[in-house]
């Protein structure tokens, strides 16, 4: 299937990452042009740098992206310290929960905000955000809270531009392994690859993805647990 992303101009913030890579890969492989923008990304590779925590850094990228391609068509956001660098002894810490929350869920709104009037003056976008399976468990609140408000986050997106031809995604990794297991425990999410993640994400970038308000899972959802 020709997902008609040839010469369509995609953001990739977090592209320096295990899944961002991934995905500016798999973008590039269907023709897309792809700015990879990260805190550490290299100019001299066509990266941009970006903090996506800070408004103006994000603003001034979006607007640098548009003035030189003339267009953006779509953004992917999966800027967030991995699970694996926060304090366990902490997940109830307010202040470590504040630090994640702004670290993703305002990330991923401050990315999105500074992109969406150019898509809109377009009359055409996608925006996908990277959450995680978290959003869908308790036992963790770090994890629950900036998973959960992403998603929440992007269905108030997609409602807000129903209509416009924008769409707003997110897509919940489990646990990402470059070899996913195939067992699922009770009361867990199954596994998935930085490859399986790039796949739907590149979907859901192109044209021929029409669904918007939706939070995806890679991998199986949660065993033993129905809804969102």
């Amino acid at each position: 299937m020709d997902l008609m992303l040839a010469d369509r101009v995609v953001l990739v913030v977090g592209g320096t990452g295990l899944i961002g890579t991934a995905v500016v890969e798999r973008l590039r492989e269907e023709g897309a042009v792809v700015v990879p923008a990260s805190r550490h990304a290299d100019p001299a590779t066509g990266g941009l740098v970006m903090d996506a925590r800070d408004e103006a850094s994000v603003r001034d990228g979006v607007a640098g992206i548009v003035a030189e391609h003339g267009r953006l068509d779509g953004v992917v956001v999966t800027a967030a310290p991995s699970a694996q660098t926060l304090d366990p002894a902490r997940n109830a810490d307010p202040a470590q929960v504040a630090e994640a929350f702004d670290a993703k869920a305002l990330s991923f709104l401050r990315v999105a905000a500074a992109a969406i009037p150019a898509m809109r003056e377009a009359g055409s976008g996608r925006i996908v955000g990277i959450s995680g399976q978290n959003a869908f468990l308790t036992g963790n609140i770090t994890g629950s809270v900036r998973n959960a408000a992403l998603n929440l986050i992007g269905k108030n997106l997609a409602d807000e531009l129903a209509g416009t031809g924008i769409t707003v995604n997110t897509v919940n990794p489990g646990l990402v392994k470059h070899e996913p297991a195939s067992e699922v425990d009770a009361g867990r999410p199954g596994d998935s690859s930085p490859a399986q993640i790039a796949d739907l994400v590149t979907f859901l970038v192109s044209p021929r993805a029409v669904l918007s308000g939706e939070s995806l899972v890679v991998g199986h959802r949660v065993r033993g647990v129905s809804g969102h």
